[in-house]
Formats: C-alpha cells, structure tokens, sequence
C-alpha cells in the first residue's frame, strides 16, 4: 500500500497547503491538493484517496460537511482535521463522525507527517483485519460445509 498510498490535502490557504506538500515531499506517497471542500469531493470521486489532512474553515463546503461525505460514501478513507479554530464541540463532532486524529494549527512538519503516517497505519490494520476477518468468515464456512 505504501507506494500506491493517495494522500489528499484540503486547505483554502496556499500558504498551508504548499507547507502540507512540503513535508510529505519525501514520502513515498502519492500527494495532491485542494483548496475547498467542493474540489476535495470532486477528487475523491476521481481518484479516490486513502488519506484526508481536512481543514475545518473553508468557503463553500466546511470541513465538517466534507468529513460527513468522505465517511459516508468512501468510509475507508481515513481523515485527519487539521484547524486553526479547534474546539470541544468539533473534536466530539468530529470523532462520532469517525475522524482518525484532530489537531490545533499551527502545526509543524513533523507534525503533519505524522500525523499522515498514523493515518496511513490506521488504514492498514483495517485492512488486515478486514481480511482476517473474510478469512475466518470463508474458512468457517467452508468447514461447515464439508461436514
């Protein structure tokens, strides 16, 4: 997964975002960018991302309406919010919702990065377990059906 990883970054300030592509450059990851919340859904349906680093405050679509879309109809799809306006209420909104990290701007490169990577690792002890789990399933039934 790790070379075929897609990455998406959504943030309507070019300054953030170029910083956001910067530090996952060395990556071997596959990185692109948005500046709404509209253009990262046009994306998704495009190519489809294993990984979302969401703002919050964007114009048209806010990060809360993309992260509702993104876990409805690609709920694989790991996300990350990263907001210059944290609060309690978005954090809570944001974990029933099923974001994978939240953190406060301004953040560093490291920060970003990592938070990447936990995403990244999160995605794939899913799919592991996804996998051993229709494992189980077809080895159980296929024991059921020998007997």
């Amino acid at each position: 997964m790790d070379s075929n990883t897609k990455i998406l970054v959504v943030d309507d300030d070019e300054v953030v975002r170029l910083s956001y592509l910067r530090s996952l450059a060395n990556t071997q990851w596959i990185v692109e960018s948005t500046r709404d919340g509209n253009d990262a859904l046009r994306a998704m349906e495009e190519k489809g991302f294993d990984v979302v680093l969401l703002d919050l405050r964007m114009p048209g679509k806010d990060g809360m309406e993309v992260l509702k879309a993104i876990k409805d109809k690609w709920p694989e799809t790991e996300v990350v919010i990263i907001t210059g306006y944290p609060s309690i209420e978005t954090v809570k909104e944001a974990v029933r919702l099923g974001v994978c990290d939240y953190l406060a701007k301004p953040v560093s490169p490291d920060d970003v990065f990592n938070a990447a990577n936990d995403a990244v690792m999160q995605k794939k002890w899913t799919l592991h377990r996804e996998r051993m789990n229709q494992n189980e399933v077809k080895s159980f039934t296929h024991e059921s059906e020998v007997r």
